[in-house]
C-alpha cells in the first residue's frame, strides 16, 4: 500500500497516530483530487439522523447521515450506485458517482426504487487546498489505499478503519485492536 498516489476514487486511511478529532480512525472517499482541490467524505462518522429529518418534503427514508468532514457542515451530499437513474450524478469509479439531480432522487426514492445500501448521504465535506493533501500524505497523516470501493456503500461504519488497518503491512497490525483511548485500558 505504500507510494499509491492520492486520486479520485481512493481512500485515505488516516494514520494510527492521527491527533486531528475530525479524522481520527477514519476512512475518506476521494471524490475529487486535481492541481486546484481534493475532496473526501469520511465513510466512517454516521449521525443517528435519518435523512428524511432533515427535509420537510422529503420521503420516509431509512438511511443514517453521515459527518463528511468539518467544511460546510451545512451542505448535502452523496454517494450512490445508482449512475444514469439519477440526472448529473459525477462519476468517481466504477458503479460509484457523487451528487446528481436531487428532486429526482427524492422520486426515486418516494417509488421505493433505491435501497439504502446503493447511496450514503454526508452532512459537510473534507477538503484540501492545492498542495494540501500532498504535505500530509509527506508528514504521514494519511495512506492511500487502491480498495475496491464499491462495497463501502454497505460496510459497517464501526468496525471499518480497523478493518482497513488490519490488512495494511505489519507495522499497523498492532494497532487494529488497540483501543482509541489507550488510558482507557
Amino acid at each position: 500500500m505504500k507510494n499509491i498516489k492520492p486520486q479520485k476514487g481512493r481512500l485515505l486511511i488516516s494514520e494510527p497516530s492521527m491527533l486531528d478529532s475530525n479524522f481520527k480512525r477514519s476512512v475518506l472517499l476521494l471524490t475529487e483530487h486535481n492541481d486546484n482541490e481534493s475532496i473526501a467524505f469520511i465513510l466512517n462518522q454516521p449521525t443517528k439522523i435519518k435523512i428524511h429529518d432533515l427535509f420537510e418534503d422529503f420521503p420516509s427514508f431509512d438511511a443514517n447521515v453521515h459527518v463528511g468532514g468539518p467544511v460546510e457542515k451545512n451542505t448535502l451530499h452523496y454517494i450512490h450506485s445508482l449512475g444514469d437513474k439519477i440526472d448529473n450524478s459525477i462519476p468517481i469509479s466504477d458503479n460509484l458517482y457523487w451528487s446528481g439531480n436531487f428532486d429526482t432522487l427524492k422520486k426515486l426514492i418516494k417509488n421505493k426504487e433505491v435501497n439504502a445500501t446503493e447511496i450514503r448521504f454526508f452532512v459537510g465535506y473534507s477538503g484540501w487546498s492545492p498542495g494540501q493533501l500532498e504535505h500530509e500524505l509527506n508528514e504521514k497523516s494519511w495512506i492511500v489505499c487502491n480498495e475496491n470501493v464499491k462495497h463501502l456503500l454497505d460496510n459497517n461504519d464501526k468496525h471499518m478503519w480497523r478493518d482497513f488497518i488490519k490488512k495494511m503491512d505489519k507495522e499497523y497490525a498492532i494497532w487494529s485492536n488497540m483501543p482509541e483511548d489507550p488510558e482507557l485500558n
